[in-house]
């Protein structure tokens, strides 16, 4: 019932918010992607490793973070909307496809709100960090140097593999199509209409991936400065995915030992961080900073999140669990799971200890 409650008070306070106002999100993308692109072209003409090309490179990094956080955006708004299809295909032809993470790869992201899936073995999108080692949580960080790199394999060599084997088809499709931190997650099988949209948006990156192997070395005069113009690519890439691992760390609490949480719980689990905008917007941007309220309400647009968030902490009495969502800072929430997983391992070596001497004694 005080799920229910819950649910019913925030559903009244937030209700004129719901609408999502397509002129944020274009304004919003193409400012980003146009920073990006022009902090990319700052780093590469300025001397290198000097303060210049640093900033240049930080500014592209988290203005490329932005435009691609859109995807999730993208998951959430109705399909049916007509405002939205334009921006759909936008975003995939200016951003999805020519970094090679279209929008289908992020189509899992609705079994992180299944109330079923949520924190068990079917969410790609949830890991045991606070119940595992440390060094499980170091391994995350570390996989992203390899991502890129994965990705261009993806596209470029076993896109075209699968269109000869249905075989190899199922099983990219299954186990290598996601934005997902599980490497146990296995993917539905797609809908006619889904594979179709799916097959469109590889065929676009392996076509985008045929002319930069193509066309680099002819328009930068040779491979060797096509390479070091890949390199800093690369480089954006790795920049753009730790800060999202770090943004995914702190997300949750990570609370779940893998059997299904009511919804309270899963909400409970969740992560605000309303202060500091000015810093938590660059690394938790469009919404994503408002992680919980997101999870209490996934279908109010982004732009509405800071707004209601403010209704709601004024509207609901103190003691309602909302409040208990609020996180200080991003530092505070990563040593806070870091000093978590480091107690719960000391816990486990502490038993099985004991449970050994005991077993001696016996």
């Amino acid at each position: 019932m005080e799920t229910d409650h819950l649910i019913a008070q925030v559903k009244r306070i937030v209700a004129d918010l719901r609408a999502p106002r397509p002129a944020i999100y274009w304004t919003d993308f193409l400012l980003s992607l146009i920073m990006g692109g022009a902090g990319f072209y700052g780093a590469w003409v300025a001397p290198l490793l000097s303060l210049r090309q640093g900033f240049c490179f930080v500014v592209s990094g988290l203005a490329f973070y932005r435009a691609a956080v859109f995807t999730h955006e993208l998951v959430h708004l109705p399909r049916e909307q007509l405002g939205f299809r334009a921006f759909r295909v936008s975003w995939n032809l200016l951003f999805g496809i020519p970094f090679l993470m279209p929008s289908f790869t992020y189509w899992t992201h609705l079994d992180h709100h299944r109330a079923t899936h949520f924190g068990t073995p079917l969410d790609g999108e949830y890991l045991p960090f606070a119940s595992s080692s440390p060094s499980r949580i170091l391994r995350y960080l570390a996989a992203n140097f390899l991502v890129p790199l994965l990705a261009i394999i993806r596209f470029s060599v076993l896109t075209p593999l699968t269109w000869f084997s249905p075989s190899l088809r199922d099983a990219i499709h299954r186990h290598a199509s996601s934005l997902v931190i599980a490497p146990h997650y296995v993917r539905r099988e797609p809908t006619p209409d889904e594979l179709r949209i799916i097959r469109w948006q590889e065929l676009g990156c392996f076509a985008w991936c045929l002319l930069v192997a193509v066309a680099s070395p002819v328009l930068f005069h040779g491979w060797v400065v096509a390479l070091l113009l890949l390199l800093q690519a690369y480089a954006t890439a790795v920049f753009v995915l730790l800060l999202n691992a770090l943004r995914t760390l702190a997300a949750h609490r990570y609370r779940s030992d893998g059997r299904p949480m009511h919804f309270l719980a899963q909400v409970l689990d969740s992560v605000n961080y309303p202060h500091r905008a000015w810093l938590s917007e660059l690394w938790g941007p469009v919404g994503l900073r408002y992680h919980a309220l997101h999870h209490l309400q996934p279908a109010l647009p982004y732009h509405a999140l800071p707004e209601a968030h403010r209704r709601l902490l004024r509207e609901l009495p103190e003691d309602s669990p909302y409040h208990s969502t609020i996180e200080n800072s991003l530092t505070s929430a990563l040593m806070g799971l870091w000093h978590r997983a480091r107690d719960f391992t000391r816990g486990r070596k502490g038993s099985n200890g004991r449970n050994g001497s005991a077993g001696k004694e016996r």
